[in-house]
């Protein structure tokens, strides 16, 4: 699906999702940063990355990813997800 609309961020989430499952967490973590480059706005992007980089052992990424997350939650009025990035970001802080 992602090499026939490599603009879907359907596709590239499901495809990080798989990598994450697969434990291939380089490959997951590259394609969360290439979907919030291409799709800023796409909200479950910036959790799963966050956790993701948080299994590599990269941890002022994760901060980062879940604080972008915060912002873009908070602009899109989604408390939801906004309160699952701050909490994940308080158990790193």
């Amino acid at each position: 699906m992602l090499a026939q609309d490599p603009q879907s961020a359907f596709a590239r989430y499901g495809l990080a999702m798989e990598y994450v499952n697969g434990g291939r967490l380089e490959d997951a973590a590259r394609e969360f940063q290439e979907l919030v480059a291409r799709n800023p706005d796409y909200a479950a992007a910036y959790f799963h990355a966050g956790q993701t980089y948080e299994k590599l052992g990269r941890l002022e990424e994760a901060r980062a990813m879940y604080r972008r997350g915060i912002e873009v939650t908070s602009r899109a009025g989604d408390q939801h997800a906004r309160s699952e990035l701050e909490a994940a970001l308080d158990l790193l802080d």
